[in-house]
């Protein structure tokens, strides 16, 4: 094994909590439910030798792992760990007219359209492109073996996706809560997910 990642999804904001849409631009803060998620996953993890942790450039991806940027680990952000963006329905709230809309784009992914986007907006094939950018940038740190890395869930979705070989339109066989881990083992160009959407530091 070469690396081990510890791939995690920040915790709660308040627009989680709405189900109001968020995205690569809308960059919220974590609520009182999302800090304390954050600090019982610390709580549980603090004792493991991370050499790396890694965030997107959004805050509420700061916010969750402070524990261990306080405690002096070295700290990267990297713009292609950050959400998908939604375009126009970043800050819509989740009624009727968005689940339609978001109905229909998931049912496109599914049948192989990787290139359709909201208007304003990424596509899954867009998302992969800066993930595999930031995915060399990982990689290419020999000396880190062990790393915390903190994203958002339809792009934790996809690079689940990227790392394991999978076809994206099986993004959504990658389940996820805020602050759910996925622990995956890197050996050369292969990497196994060894646990699999993890939440018992929520117990």
């Amino acid at each position: 094994m070469d690396k081990e990642l510890y791939i995690i999804r920040h915790g709660e904001t308040e627009l989680n909590k709405q189900g109001i849409v968020q995205g690569r631009g809308i960059n919220s803060d974590l609520n009182d439910t999302g800090r304390a998620q954050a600090d019982a996953f610390y709580a549980k993890y603090k004792d493991v030798a991370f050499d790396k942790v890694y965030t997107s450039e959004l805050k509420r991806t700061h916010q969750t792992v402070k524990g261990f940027i306080d405690a002096g680990l070295p700290w990267t952000q990297l713009s292609g760990l950050d959400e998908l963006a939604w375009g126009t329905w970043e800050g819509q709230p989740n009624d009727e007219n968005a689940m339609a809309a978001f109905k229909s784009i998931m049912e496109k992914w599914q049948s192989g359209d990787y290139d359709a986007r909201f208007e304003g907006g990424e596509s899954p094939a867009d998302v992969i492109v800066r993930q595999k950018q930031a995915l060399e940038v990982i990689r290419g740190a020999k000396d880190e073996k062990t790393v915390l890395i903190c994203m958002h869930g339809r792009a934790m979705r996809l690079f689940l996706c990227l790392l394991t070989g999978r076809p994206l339109s099986e993004m959504t066989e990658f389940p996820h809560q805020n602050t759910t881990l996925y622990k995956v083992e890197m050996t050369g160009d292969q990497y196994v997910v060894t646990e699999f959407n993890n939440t018992d530091h929520l117990k």
